[in-house]
């Protein structure tokens, strides 16, 4: 399985209440559009006095890379672009392969 890890950051001048609406309850719409999406995790930053580089990280699973790109190249995956406008500065993302690691011996 592949996985589109992606580190975003708010759009300035948005509330953390008005980002999470828009991200949280929103765009997931957007995502379940995405064809050959399998999985999808969002992973809001917590609030803290120091201030975060980043306000959250999001989970995208597929089968294949081939199947990422078919989805990132499709009329759904602009619509989902278009919408991310909205409360998104910035988005950095990677593709992963995701490993479990268990941690008793």
């Amino acid at each position: 399985m592949i996985k589109v890890v992606a580190v975003i950051t708010a759009k300035q001048g948005l509330s953390r209440k008005e980002f999470l609406r828009l991200w949280n309850v929103e765009h997931p719409e957007y995502v379940r559009q995405l064809p050959g999406i399998r999985r999808y995790r969002q992973n809001p930053a917590i609030e803290h006095s120091k201030g975060w580089p980043f306000s959250g990280m999001a989970e995208l699973w597929f089968d294949s890379v081939a199947d990422v790109k078919a989805a990132y190249a499709g009329d759904e995956a602009k619509a989902l672009f278009a919408h991310e406008h909205a409360f998104l500065e910035d988005v950095q993302w990677f593709l992963a392969e995701e490993r479990e690691i268990t941690l008793s011996a």
